[in-house]
């Protein structure tokens, strides 16, 4: 089993959040024993912000432990029809946003998603596969 682990997963173990670094934690950690954890570079990006060196950054993602992965080009295109439909619907913004990517990443290439943010998720790509510490 494969694992795309959203940004705020990483970082709430990286700022030990008071109220999710226990649920987040955990759950990576039982990940990590059932298969592989990945990244990719939108994931990287954000949590890449609280950091003043690359150096930094990559002790904190080693390799062996968040193996890299390049967003597909189905996921590009997966996420720019999933941003249209939010545009004609709700959406307010005016350039896809990093969930379109993650979500359409992990759908096109058949990863479960580690994340705490199910809405999005669950409204533009409802096929996928998702850990999330609220299950409605």
């Amino acid at each position: 089993m494969s694992f795309l682990v959203d940004a705020n997963i990483i970082l709430d173990i990286v700022t030990e959040d008071p109220k999710w670094f226990d649920w987040s934690s955990s759950t990576l950690s039982r990940c990590a024993e059932e298969g592989k954890l990945w990244i990719n570079p939108i994931i990287y990006a954000e949590v890449s912000v609280g950091f003043s060196s690359i150096e930094e950054l990559e002790d904190v993602l080693p390799q062996t432990i968040f193996h890299r992965a390049f967003l597909p080009w189905e996921a590009g295109f997966l996420a720019g029809k999933c941003f249209l439909r939010y545009r004609k619907t709700t959406g307010n913004k005016t350039t896809p946003l990093p969930d379109f990517y993650i979500g359409a990443h992990a759908a096109v290439s058949n990863l479960t998603l580690i994340t705490r943010d199910r809405g999005r998720f669950n409204t533009y790509f409802p096929k996928l596969k998702i850990i999330c510490p609220n299950p409605h």
